[in-house]
């Protein structure tokens, strides 16, 4: 089962996404939300960096949570959250 102890994310300008960690038991994987993601669950957030780490420091359940879906164990090394991730 993934889980989400380490609150460490920061933001990468090549891909205009936030990049965060979950660990399965030693396995670390690493995941991106993309902007158009954090768009669709805080619409008001800020286009820049802090903005972007806001949205994600405040949607931080929500964001794992989904993380967790897309996540299979064993697979691979990263995982891209996309807004389709986040329906409303």
């Amino acid at each position: 089962m993934i889980a989400f102890p380490n609150h460490s994310r920061s933001y990468d300008q090549t891909r205009r996404a936030v990049r965060f960690w979950g660990h399965d038991s030693a396995l670390e994987a690493t995941f991106f939300i993309d902007e158009g993601a954090l768009r669709r669950i805080q619409p008001d957030a800020y286009s820049d960096e802090s903005g972007f780490l806001d949205a994600f420091d405040r949607n931080r359940d929500v964001i794992c949570a989904a993380a967790a879906k897309v996540y299979v164990r064993g697979g691979r090394g990263s995982y891209d959250l996309v807004a389709a991730d986040f329906r409303t």
